[in-house]
């Protein structure tokens, strides 16, 4: 590479600071974390998204977790020798301050280094700023010449490129840090930017260099899938690609990295464990009430695609301190693969507009017809509530066209919901039930959509809507299913679970009866599923089978219950499956000759990738089908996705989905996939 280019990309990877820096900002304001000196070491304010805040007070309290400990153990002994914090890549990060306006710096000090802009940057705002330099208290800046920008008695910043290891050593040294002190080194998305060479440079000469550490690493993961790939392609946008991920995809390797470069102990984890095992109860329920939100699947995967890293060096300092073992999340990885689905892309689709959108809703109104509605996507060159409906037309075997078609009439229009259900009641009618309009506003009234094409007409089919009942709050949530079920010859549709604005889950059901369109009452027995939304529901045997979701404390759930009818109306049971399958949410799911389908999702509990679990309805009995993407051309992310099965022809028709990808954009799924389920026959 050339002088030029590692300078062009030294500048990008700078830029990230300053977003990295606004965010944090952000998430001080908003009351995520107690930081009254982040908005006075950057230039500006930003409001960030909700997904934003959570994505990086997650990141927050796991560094601060191994700080706090390594902080703790090192300067609670009077006499000990002085603590000392080596921050690379330190950015604007305030880290300082906060130790030492909480008097944890009394027997500590603080070295920072970055690149020697950055580096002047910082330093400059802090002479400039008189409540920072309260706390500092007296400083000079180094000799001219010298890479040392700031210098009090117990802060330094240094302006220094990290490849460059014999300056980094001999400024250090000059500087004051003691290699045989006690020494925590922090690495919080800094070693991903470096060449793997050099990364693995900079880890062998931390563990030659310091007898006694702890070096704490935050950065990204798991390359390989659909959210890996995406993330890599927006920092290969910003001119500053991720290096290594190919080299350490998991924590497993990144683990092995450091012990091979001399660490003598190491603990790693995805920022989901993290969040999970070393964060009290009470403090994720207060985070988790402080905005609206719901993206939780673009949360979950954006932790799983971060880990938090702990190793170290030197009898008086274990990573067990950090992270005791005690402390385990429990790991459900799914069954060894039984088979494979290929997966390719629908023929013809892709001439025509695709269905770029998430949280719509499809069904077949007719073997040659799919309605979709509602959901977030692409509409007119910009990313909106989609109030065009999008019809797939089938033209000949497999060979789909789809187009997009506004409502028709004088009458109601789409209103622009999204997470609702819709149930096909004819060949030309549609029921809509539910969803939202934002995370504070319910989607109120039933809607109906009517299919109508003019006789002899080579034009796609007309949809008007028409609503009723505007006030029904029964209908006030989203994240919901509608399943039609039977009850003494009667046709109705169960409404279960959800979430709403006042109940982050719900665990009421309802019967609209299909005839009459009002709400009865129908006795049902057992004990109910625990409240969840985001769950699959499909019809089986006249009842319904409810799988998975998202539970009350925002983890996905591996159960299933099915809604049996019984003489005087339905009763509860729990379907129970070996092996355990591993809890997910946002999937979609189908029978197929007594087979429940569970199709992608997200789930945390296991670092693979979802793919189709299959349980034998009969025996209980599960199993894992992998999804083959080799002739997908682009990353498939089945969540937020609907899905049509054609079981005649073994097909399983994948229809839009993906999200809101954290701070790397908006990712949607850009043609329609179908899943070659004909391996499925084969283990009848």
């Amino acid at each position: 590479m050339g002088s030029r280019s590692r300078e062009r990309r030294a500048e990008a990877v700078q830029s990230t600071n300053d977003s990295s820096a606004l965010s944090k900002s952000s998430l001080a304001a908003r009351g995520y974390v107690h930081d009254a000196f982040a908005a006075l070491l950057v230039p500006g304010t930003a409001r960030r998204a909700p997904l934003i805040h959570r994505g990086y007070y997650v990141r927050a309290r796991a560094v601060r977790h191994c700080v706090r400990a390594f902080v703790q153990r090192t300067c609670a002994a009077p006499g000990s020798p002085r603590a000392q914090i080596l921050s690379l890549g330190a950015g604007s990060d305030s880290l300082y301050f906060r130790l030492k306006t909480t008097g944890r710096l009394a027997e500590a000090a603080v070295w920072e280094v970055d690149f020697p802009d950055v580096a002047e940057r910082k330093a400059q705002r802090i002479r400039d700023t008189p409540d920072l330099c309260a706390l500092t208290g007296p400083f000079q800046r180094g000799d001219p010449g010298s890479n040392l920008c700031f210098e009090s008695s117990d802060y330094r910043i240094l302006g220094l490129d990290l490849r460059q290891l014999q300056r980094l050593d001999q400024a250090l040294a000059a500087a004051g840090l003691d290699a045989a002190a006690p020494t925590l080194l922090l690495a919080e998305a800094v070693l991903t930017y470096l060449e793997p060479d050099d990364a693995a440079a900079l880890i062998a000469w931390a563990a030659q260099r310091f007898s006694n550490a702890i070096f704490v690493v935050y950065e990204q993961m798991r390359p390989q899938d659909a959210f890996g790939e995406f993330m890599q392609q927006h920092f290969r946008h910003l001119n500053s690609p991720l290096h290594g991920l190919d080299r350490f995809p998991d924590a497993e390797a990144q683990q092995k990295r450091f012990l091979q470069a001399g660490w003598t102990a190491c603990r790693a984890m995805d920022l989901n464990e993290f969040y999970r095992c070393f964060l009290p109860a009470e403090e994720r329920r207060r985070v988790e009430n402080l905005e609206p939100f719901d993206e939780f699947e673009e949360w979950h995967l954006k932790c799983a695609h971060y880990f938090i890293l702990a190793a170290s060096r030197g009898d008086s300092l274990s990573q067990t301190l950090v992270f005791p073992p005690s402390e385990m999340f429990p790991r459900i990885d799914p069954a060894s693969p039984s088979g494979v689905f290929p997966a390719s892309v629908v023929t013809g689709d892709m001439q025509g507009p695709g269905l770029r959108r998430y949280g719509h809703a499809s069904v077949l109104l007719s073997p040659g017809v799919i309605l979709s509605a509602g959901g977030f996507g692409e509409q007119e060159g910009r990313h909106c509530r989609v109030s065009k409906f999008h019809m797939l037309l089938r033209y000949s075997d497999f060979e789909w066209k789809g187009n997009q078609i506004g409502s028709w009439g004088t009458g109601a229009r789409w209103d622009g919901r999204l997470y609702h259900t819709m149930t096909r009641l004819s060949d030309t009618q549609v029921l809509v039930l539910g969803g939202r309009l934002s995370p504070v506003t319910p989607a109120l009234g039933i809607l109906q959509l009517s299919c109508v094409k003019e006789d002899n007409s080579s034009e796609d089919p007309n949809v008007t809507v028409t609503k009723f009942s505007p006030e029904d709050s029964t209908l006030s949530r989203w994240r919901h299913s509608t399943t039609e079920v039977s009850c003494e010859n009667q046709k109705y549709l169960f409404v279960y679970g959800g979430r709403s604005v006042a109940e982050p889950v719900l665990s009421d059901w309802h019967f609209l009866h299909v005839g009459t369109m009002t709400w009865v009452s129908i006795p049902v027995e057992g004990e109910g599923p625990e409240g969840r939304h985001s769950h699959s529901a499909c019809s089986w045997q006249g009842g319904a089978l409810i799988a998975g979701g998202l539970g009350a404390s925002e983890e996905p759930l591996s159960s299933v219950f099915f809604l049996k009818p019984i003489t005087c109306g339905f009763l509860w049971e729990s379907i129970a499956i070996q092996p355990p399958i591993t809890p997910r949410y946002s999937h979609t799911a189908h029978v197929v000759n007594g087979k429940l389908l569970l199709v992608g999702g997200v789930w945390i509990h296991s670092s693979a990738v979802p793919g189709v679990t299959v349980i034998d309805l009969s025996t209980g009995l599960s199993f894992e089908y992998q999804i083959d993407t080799t002739c997908v051309p682009w990353p498939l992310m089945l969540h937020n996705h609907t899905s049509i099965l054609f079981p005649e022809e073994q097909q399983l028709l994948l229809l839009g989905g993906g999200g809101n990808c954290f701070s790397f954009g908006t990712y949607f799924n850009p043609n329609t996939v179908t899943l070659d389920l004909s391996s499925l026959s084969a283990r009848q």
